[in-house]
């Protein structure tokens, strides 16, 4: 076992970058994972890691052992884990990147049951707008869109995603409503920056079956989907926004559908994980529950229902 604690501290500063970060996820201090690898090299007669007041970074000699290491070390520490967890409750701090919008919309409003089921469970999460590197930044589990195919990483469906063009009763009572895609030329578009690539999101629609990107544009282009919401129901112009970030405003008309005979392209909602041979039990736990919650709820098909 302290032959595995070692292996274990190494893979983990290898995955982090630092004996800092990794001593977090493993709830150790540094100075400890640092003796940990300090055994290891100790036992394998050479050095892992060159250390510098600033960086560590692998020597040869890590490199090959983090290759051929890696993947079974993981496996066989999931597997105690499990052994240990197997009559008892899933236990332990769940680490999960998530959007803050979508996050605190539909997820945290299903923690407290969650937490009433599993109380030896704690939640550690982030709230960012990004895809996350699940093994190398220690996440349990995210939960995002467009996540590609990947033999390392299992997606579970969550919810469809329909973006909706909508816009404030006051805009379009102070500018008019648009009623094809060449009147868009004519309004405040507020557009989406990409806070990865910088990139401008395009408007697309699907047009007898095929996908069509309009031209637009507008004074106001923000990183961020709730700060596009919050804009729009202000007033400051036309929105392109998931079904499920505007339901509650359309239900009480603060914000209005437009070029509705207009779809996007649809995408989905996904809680995914690293794939391993033995799933650690707070993470099928907390996968399980989501999914469940997910179906039995309406909000499925009241997003269906939007063409």
């Amino acid at each position: 076992m302290d032959d595995l604690r070692s292996l274990e501290s190494f893979l983990k500063t290898v995955e982090a970058g630092s004996f800092s970060a990794a001593a977090s996820r493993l709830g150790l201090t540094p100075a400890a994972v640092s003796k940990h690898v300090a055994k290891l090299e100790r036992g394998l007669g050479a050095r892992l890691f060159q250390r510098t007041t600033r960086s560590l970074t692998l020597t040869e000699a890590g490199e090959r052992l983090y290759a051929e290491a890696a993947g079974p070390a993981r496996t066989l520490v999931q597997a105690l884990a499990t052994l240990t967890e197997r009559d008892t409750q899933p236990a332990g701090t769940l680490r999960v990147s998530l959007g803050p919008g979508f996050g605190r919309q539909y997820v945290l409003p299903l923690m407290p049951a969650f937490l009433a089921r599993y109380p030896n469970i704690r939640l550690d999460w982030s709230f960012e707008n990004r895809h996350v590197d699940l093994v190398k930044e220690g996440f349990d589990a995210a939960i995002g869109a467009g996540v590609e195919a990947d033999a390392n990483v299992v997606a579970r469906r969550l919810l469809p995603i329909k973006l909706l063009t909508v816009a404030s009763p006051a805009y379009l009572a102070a500018y008019g409503t648009p009623t094809t895609l060449a009147d868009l030329a004519g309004h405040d578009c507020i557009r989406l920056r990409s806070a990865t690539t910088g990139r401008l999101r395009d408007w697309a629609f699907n047009v007898n079956g095929e996908t069509v990107t309009v031209p637009v544009d507008g004074r106001l282009v923000l990183t961020d989907l709730d700060a596009i919401c919050d804009a729009a129901l202000a007033g400051m112009g036309l929105a392109r926004l998931g079904a499920h970030h505007v339901l509650p405003y359309l239900d009480d008309r603060r914000l209005v559908q437009v070029l509705a005979d207009f779809p996007a392209p649809t995408g989905t909602m996904y809680v995914y994980y690293a794939h391993y041979r033995l799933t650690p039990p707070k993470v099928r736990a907390f996968v399980d529950f989501l999914t469940e919650a997910f179906t039995r709820n309406d909000w499925l098909a009241r997003i269906e229902a939007f063409v």
